[in-house]
């Protein structure tokens, strides 16, 4: 996968070349919008749908992200915090 050099730092534990922009589309929101730099942030703003980026924000990956970035993440994306998680 061909991805920008602010995108794979925020994937430095992945072998990018390996992932799927499709496959692997909840570990990459996760770690950009946890970790990324606004243009590897507006590089999967880019990438991926509204609804995508809300869908990984509205299930997050337990233990992944930082209890800022989600709360950040949630309000951005207007999912009440007591849905996070949910199913």
């Amino acid at each position: 996968m061909q991805v920008p050099a602010s995108v794979g730092a925020a994937l430095w534990s992945y072998d990018v070349d390996r992932m799927d922009d499709e496959r692997d589309k909840r570990r990459i929101i996760t770690n950009v919008l946890n970790r990324g730099a606004s243009d590897a942030v507006a590089w999967v703003r880019q990438r991926y749908s509204q609804a995508e980026i809300r869908e990984v924000v509205l299930y997050p990956l337990r233990g992944e992200w930082n209890e800022r970035s989600l709360s950040l993440w949630t309000l951005v994306c207007g999912v009440p915090s007591h849905h996070v998680g949910q199913q």
